[in-house]
């Protein structure tokens, strides 16, 4: 039989902190309190599957509920001495939620339930305090008819303010008893008029109110945000907690507050919080009285004249010192502790493990390990690596004023401020003269590559997380905010409409990649600073991880900056990023429009120098560190102009006819070049390129090899195989060219030739191609496109609404599709191991940086990943925890 509701109270509990599951974070650690003998308020939890039941069964309640919270409810109040709707011997309660994931301020709670106009009187003949007594019903009211009910706390805030005005009173505490009674009775009679009946007097209809609205705030619209974002799944429900009240409003020695036993923004070992004299709970975040600093020291670092806790309740402040070192260390974590001083005693609310930022989170948990609290692995698993980000990048200011123009994707962390320019060549000509520009485009291609290194940070109208703009700028290191459709783009008249206002090249703003906001203007920002915390985090990751970290980079400063964070090598150098530039794009053209195959090889040994040098110092940098290129994998359209202007300009620049020009960009148009004419199929259709990009690789590392004197061992990457045959047509061509490059040098070159795995059918046919691939790379954003049959760049605008309507949870191109793309990454792994023991995996689509898709990776035992070089320190951290995880 289903047990429905946990009691806790007097030093025992029906429950423990391992509970959480079932009675939620709150619940669950106020019994694990009780049960360590520290003052709890006595109550009882009604669990997370009566929620789950409640919205199964059409909102409405289990059988056996309603009788066990009566039963739990005498318990309560046979260890008060009092009684649940009994005026003489009056029991109050709180109402609280409580998710096993905590949702800080998401969910809702209501205090003083129990009061009616008969038990008002009670409680002031029972505190001895009339004026305590009115305070708290005005405050029950509120509340309830906020959470209950559905009225706007602000028609009673309204209500209370011409009061005190009329009064001559400034602060609520100035109100008197008699004062306070005929606010309650305006309250009274504006909720008639509101809602058509008066206020509920039956306090058993008040608790079950109660307990409804928590169960219904689990799907308020604030709630289902939170979840969304912080991937808190919709089945795990929440608790709600009922607890005997106390009291923070009882004069002058009463006091509530809430406090943390670390700095949450520094990790400071110091007791930080705030508290107020003579309130409740919801005073302290109201933001109506200004808080008091808990610890002296505190109160002299903010200058404050008020006294602290520590000076103005000596004796419950020690108590609360002595039980905040206690949680910490039998929680093992820093803790975020809520407390009421009713009349001089100490009472605890709340303990959970506190929320802190990334730098903090370093500090404490170097420091607990160093303290022997905990081991380094487990400091190394308290750290989220997505956290990291904050640490990497430039980031707002959070004391800075934001201006919101509009708000899109938040596709590369870090913010950018910028004169606002919307082309790729003006972007680079600002950036020669010293001038900071933000690049805004409705979507940007790879012909953008130099407009977006020149750029600050990228803003674009359309694209998903992973659209180009997005993976680009990832790898480059650069805040970039996709798909903010909200703005408008006018190339015509060179304008940015937001909300509007229309903004013009030249105009500032600022792009904050972290949650996708776009603001106007310059705004205060703060800098990166990788700290001894954050290097011995790292430190004691690289000892605990089994999986190698490469990164994805074909620029020098792409390679030279993963190496600063700890690269171990290149699993991805896209090579036709580096044919945008200058004199390349105009050789890769003439290539294209090349009608003979001589024709081609004559453009096309104009980039050969030019690719070899590229090699060259990628090798250098890597410096014997395996590197692996992938040979041109876009279709050739891309490196055609579009618009009649490119092709009148492009045309004038090559000296050949615009018509020609156009009549080649329109034979290579394809309806859909994703699934097109790309990747190996190029390589089969024009060998020529596939032979100048290998003999460019072979000749760097021969070159690189003699410089170091060490050998440099390429790794040469197919991509798009879906056909063996595809692989050792291409294959015999990479072979001849390093014939033909060892002949001309004398030098051996060991290398590797492998294939990226990006197409359902060549993970099914993984064991033939590893007969010819020497190693697999999973190449997982095609894999995802080509197994759902979805765009990346166009699926951001419907797969959202298949999140927000629980079809998926999360975003495949983001975190990797375990069930399925997965599956076939197991599929792939297994096959090629089968055919080619030791054959080497990685994965270097954008999942090489997400800590969940990393946890699969080293599950199905892939040696490397690849990611872009400000996801390195991530990727280490996450491989690191899945390593952990694995022994465990």
């Amino acid at each position: 039989m289903t047990k429905w509701v946990y009691t806790f109270g007097d030093g025992a509990a029906e429950g423990r902190a391992s509970d959480r599951n079932l009675l939620g974070g709150k619940g669950a650690n106020l019994a694990e309190m009780c049960s360590l003998g520290l003052p709890v308020p006595p109550g009882f939890t009604v669990t997370t599957e009566a929620c789950n039941w409640y919205y199964a069964n059409g909102r409405s309640y289990p059988a056996a509920l309603e009788g066990e919270v009566e039963e739990a409810l005498n318990h309560v109040g046979r260890l008060t001495g009092r009684r649940f709707g009994d005026p003489e011997k009056l029991l109050l309660v709180s109402v609280r939620s409580g998710a096993r994931a905590s949702m800080p301020g998401m969910m809702d709670t209501v205090l003083n339930l129990g009061l009616n106009d008969e038990t008002v009187g009670a409680l002031a003949a029972d505190s001895g305090d009339e004026r305590f007594a009115y305070d708290s019903y005005r405050r029950f009211i509120q509340m309830y008819c906020n959470v209950v009910l559905g009225l706007d706390h602000e028609v009673f805030e309204e209500i209370l303010e011409d009061r005190k005005a009329s009064l001559g009173h400034e602060l609520d505490t100035d109100l008197t008893a008699l004062e306070w009674q005929e606010v309650i009775a305006l309250y009274k009679a504006r909720i008639e008029e509101e809602l058509g009946k008066p206020f509920p007097q039956d306090p058993q209809e008040q608790l079950w109110g109660a307990i409804g609205a928590v169960f219904s705030s689990w799907m308020n619209a604030r709630a289902i945000t939170y979840r969304r974002l912080h991937d808190i799944p919709e089945s795990w429900g929440t608790a709600v907690n009922v607890q005997a009240m106390v009291f923070g409003n009882m004069g002058e020695t009463s006091a509530t507050g809430v406090a943390f036993t670390r700095n949450p923004s520094t990790g400071e070992k110091a007791l930080y919080g705030e508290f107020l004299v003579n309130a409740q709970g919801e005073d302290v975040v109201a933001g109506i009285r200004t808080p008091q600093n808990i610890t002296e020291a505190a109160r002299i670092a903010a200058g404050s004249d008020k006294p602290s806790l520590q000076k103005l309740m000596p004796d419950a402040f020690q108590s609360f010192v002595d039980i905040s070192s206690r949680l910490e260390k039998h929680y093992r974590d820093m803790q975020d502790l809520e407390f009421t001083i009713e009349r001089g005693k100490l009472w605890m609310l709340q303990t959970r493990s506190g929320k802190r930022t990334a730098k903090a989170a370093l500090k404490i948990a170097v420091d607990m390990a160093n303290e022997d609290l905990i081991t380094r692995a487990e400091a190394v698993a308290r750290i989220d690596p997505a956290s990291l980000d904050q640490l990497l990048h430039p980031t707002i200011d959070p004391k800075a004023k934001r201006d919101v123009l509009g708000i899109g994707l938040p596709a590369s962390p870090g913010a950018a401020t910028g004169e606002i320019v919307f082309s790729s060549d003006e972007a680079e000509e600002a950036k020669a003269v010293g001038r900071k520009v933000i690049l805004v485009r409705v979507e940007t291609s790879p012909e953008d590559i130099h407009g977006m290194h020149a750029a600050e940070g990228i803003l674009t109208t359309r694209g998903g997380m992973t659209s180009h703009a997005a993976v680009v700028a990832r790898g480059m290191g650069k805040p970039c905010v996709s798909g903010a459709g909200s703005l408008r783009v006018d190339h015509r008249t060179g304008t940015l409409m937001a909300m509007g206002t229309a903004l013009k090249k030249g105009d500032v703003i600022t792009i904050d990649g972290g949650n996708g906001q776009v603001l106007k203007g310059a705004v205060p920002m703060l800098q990166p600073e990788l700290s001894g915390d954050f290097a011995a985090i790292m430190e004691w990751a690289d000892a605990a991880r089994r999986m190698k970290v490469r990164t994805n980079a074909e620029t020098p400063a792409d390679a030279r900056m993963a190496r600063s964070f700890g690269a171990e090598g290149i699993g991805l150098c896209r090579t036709e990023h580096m044919f945008f530039d200058g004199q390349r794009i105009v050789a890769m053209r003439e290539m294209i429009l090349a009608d003979t195959e001589k024709d081609r090889r004559a453009a096309l040994a104009k980039l050969l120098p030019m690719q070899r040098a590229d090699f060259l110092e990628l090798f250098e940098i890597m410096a014997g560190l395996p590197v692996t290129i992938r040979l041109l994998d876009p279709p050739l359209h891309e490196f055609l102009p579009k618009t009649e202007e490119e092709i009148a300009e492009v045309a004038a620049a090559m000296n050949v006819s615009a018509d020609k020009l156009r009549q080649r960009t329109e034979a290579l148009h394809e309806f859909n070049p994703m699934l097109g004419h790309r990747g190996c199929r190029l390589a089969v259709s024009y060998p020529e390129i596939a032979e100048m990009q290998a003999r460019a690789i072979f000749e760097a590392a021969v070159e690189a090899g003699r410089k170091a004197g060490q050998l440099v061992v390429p790794e040469v990457m197919v991509p798009l195989v879906g056909l063996v045959k595809e692989l050792d047509y291409v294959k015999a061509r990479i072979d001849q060219a390093a014939k033909a490059v060892m002949e001309e040098t004398g030098v051996h070159i060991d290398y590797l030739v492998g294939t990226m795995i990006e197409l359902p059918r060549a993970a099914i046919r993984a064991n033939v191609i590893a007969e010819t691939a020497e190693f697999f790379s999973f190449g997982t954003n095609d894999l995802t496109q080509t197994t759902f049959g979805i765009s990346r760049d166009d699926a951001a605008s419907f797969l959202e609404t298949y999140r927000h309507k629980g079809i998926i949870e999360q975003d495949p191109f983001v975190s990797l599709d375990i069930e399925g793309v997965g599956e076939l990454v197991r599929l792939a792994a297994e096959k090629g191991r089968a055919a080619r023991p030791g054959i080497k995996l990685g994965i270097c689509g954008e999942h090489g940086g997400d800590p969940a898709s990393i946890r699969f990776c080293e599950e199905v035992g892939l040696d490397y990943v690849s990611c872009s070089p400000f996801r390195v320190p991530i990727a280490k951290l996450a491989a690191a925890q899945a390593a952990v995880r694995g022994k465990n």
